[in-house]
């Protein structure tokens, strides 16, 4: 098969189109026909090398979600069969012609959506799933900060929350990505780099439920500040700097809970349960076209090291994608 081979710890330069061995699935997989692979902030970690693969995936290839056609089935597969049209959540190995993925991670590609717009799912719908619901308890009618609102991840988490009877605010670096995020069904959006969010949000007396955070560093103490009692505030990155100083008191006295996970890591089990969610209760979302996929670019295969440049310069609105012939 082709894949996009890691020749070492670098810039994007580093990521070249190589002949590798094609993976066999285990009794629990299936083997895609990748047909496109999103690409992801974490693979631009992985790539510098400051976020290793688990044991059971590839080091050396990149890419975490993929959409494309079952080769291949293992022994104990049932809800598969070859030639089923799938998108799924992988632990690495996506940047590339063939991949295996276990079985309760693949999702049908919702109708209506080409390998494309199917690739650009997984990863951010299971994040902000995870993130958002699960962990954070968003409940109908709260209100929702997402940092970062026309990332991958802010672009997925407006359009859900909103679906799910949410009031929605964000934080975007131009007025172009505001307004975005605006037609995406953001009530309230703020530009960072010309007001202080939280300055903004006690300006116009909102305060939130829910918190989303992808900066870290003073970040964490101001979103605190503007957290109801009983608020939520869950961290799934840390690009501003991991360390933060908060006052506890305020964590005591309006009686927070600060969290955070990642998902890479986490059991085929854990990951299925989430697959299973967001099967019941966000496809049907995509397939009547209220929750749409936000697709910025797409690359052939052999320019993923271009596909990471665009990545890392943050200009794009919502998925970069690679498309596999």
């Amino acid at each position: 098969m082709q894949a996009i081979i890691i020749k070492k710890p670098g810039g994007p330069e580093v990521l070249q189109l190589e002949e590798s061995d094609s993976p066999r699935p285990q009794p629990n997989e299936v083997l895609i026909e990748v047909k496109a692979s999103g690409v992801n902030r974490p693979d631009v970690f992985q790539r510098m090398g400051g976020y290793p693969a688990p044991e059971d995936a590839p080091d050396d290839i990149p890419g975490l979600e993929v959409a494309g056609i079952i080769k291949e089935v293992g022994n104990d597969v049932m809800q598969w069969k070859v030639g089923d049209k799938v998108c799924a959540l992988v632990a690495g190995g996506g940047y590339a012609s063939e991949v295996t993925a276990p079985a309760v991670q693949c999702l049908p590609i919702p109708k209506g959506l080409n390998f494309v717009e199917g690739a650009s799912l997984p990863e951010t719908f299971f994040t902000v799933w995870s993130n958002v619901f699960d962990r954070g308890n968003f409940q109908k009618g709260e209100n929702f900060l997402v940092h970062g609102g026309t990332s991958g991840i802010g672009v997925t988490a407006i359009q859900m929350v909103k679906s799910m009877g949410g009031k929605v605010f964000t934080t975007a670096g131009t007025d172009e990505k505001c307004d975005y995020a605006v037609k995406l069904g953001a009530d309230l959006t703020i530009n960072y780099k010309r007001q202080d969010f939280e300055e903004y949000l006690k300006d116009k007396k909102q305060s939130v439920n829910v918190i989303l955070d992808m900066v870290g560093g003073d970040y964490t103490a101001k979103n605190i500040n503007i957290l109801n009692p009983e608020g939520r505030l869950v961290i799934i990155n840390a690009m501003k700097n991991a360390e933060s100083t908060i006052n506890m008191k305020k964590v005591m006295v309006k009686r927070l809970t600060i969290t955070g996970s990642t998902l890479r890591a986490r059991s085929p089990e854990f990951k299925g349960t989430i697959a299973q969610n967001l099967k019941k209760y966000i496809w049907p979302k995509i397939e009547s076209g209220e929750i749409k996929p936000v697709i910025f670019k797409t690359f052939p295969l052999a320019e993923a090291s271009k596909a990471h440049e665009l990545m890392e310069s943050s200009e794009h609105i919502g998925k970069i994608v690679l498309k596999i012939d």
